[in-house]
């Protein structure tokens, strides 16, 4: 059972609250899988910056290193997902992305509408702007590695346009940056969600407000009803 609003259990003169007991939200394969594809995302786009925009490429130089880190980052993208398929609760988590309910639509008309209180936006472990950013970010970098394969082998396909797919590859570049950009404000304005991906805890007042369906979820992962900290603790925020 959940905690009730405003129980509390003294151990002290500054008990803490029971809602703020941690609750596990990832473990350490989705914690890796974020971190590892977040760093080669990012060092695509920096070698990117340094071969396109020509004030950078001109302070940075070794355009020859700049362009195979670019390409072998890119290729790279990928292995942190699939080698995360060799865990169940990453597994887990890819199920709960693809799904869209309801709550999730509600969520996204509140949004539309500027309404946060937690009974506007229900969610469960992944609200729908999570959903939709995950399904948009993947399409996006089969499309970047699809184009930059096309440009890498263009010898062996000379009847396809090299113009056309840098040309969509460039955009899509720019999109994935903008949206990216996006991501990384959100993370900043919520330090418990970074506290969260972090150290793989939240605390349960965290999670009822911003994902109650996530806690009230029959058959929800393990790690949701784990309130056992990692060694050392949860750390300060």
């Amino acid at each position: 059972m959940r905690s009730t609003a405003g129980s509390t259990t003294r151990t002290g003169p500054m008990a803490p609250s029971d809602r703020d007991r941690p609750v596990r939200r990832f473990g350490p394969s989705q914690r890796m899988v974020h971190r590892a594809t977040g760093w080669l995302m990012l060092l695509c786009l920096a070698t990117a910056a340094c071969l396109y925009l020509g004030p950078l490429a001109q302070l940075v130089g070794r355009r020859h290193l700049m362009a195979t880190v670019h390409e072998w980052s890119g290729v790279l993208l990928p292995v942190p997902f699939l080698l995360g398929l060799l865990s169940a609760e990453f597994r887990a988590d890819l199920r709960r992305l693809n799904r869209f309910a309801e709550y999730d639509r509600q969520w996204l008309r509140a949004a539309r509408k500027r309404l946060s209180a937690p009974r506007y936006r229900p969610a469960g472990k992944f609200n729908a702007g999570q959903k939709l950013y995950a399904g948009w970010i993947a399409g996006a970098v089969l499309v970047m590695m699809f184009t930059g394969l096309l440009m890498w082998f263009m010898d062996l396909l000379p009847f396809i346009s090299r113009t056309s797919a840098i040309f969509v590859h460039d955009i899509v570049a720019w999109a994935i940056t903008i949206v990216l950009i996006g991501h990384m404000r959100r993370a900043a304005a919520d330090p418990e969600a970074r506290l969260g991906m972090r150290t793989g805890y939240v605390s349960e007042s965290w999670a009822e407000r911003h994902h109650s369906r996530w806690l009230d979820q029959d058959g929800d992962p393990r790690s949701a009803r784990d309130r056992t900290p990692p060694r050392g603790g949860r750390g300060r925020r």
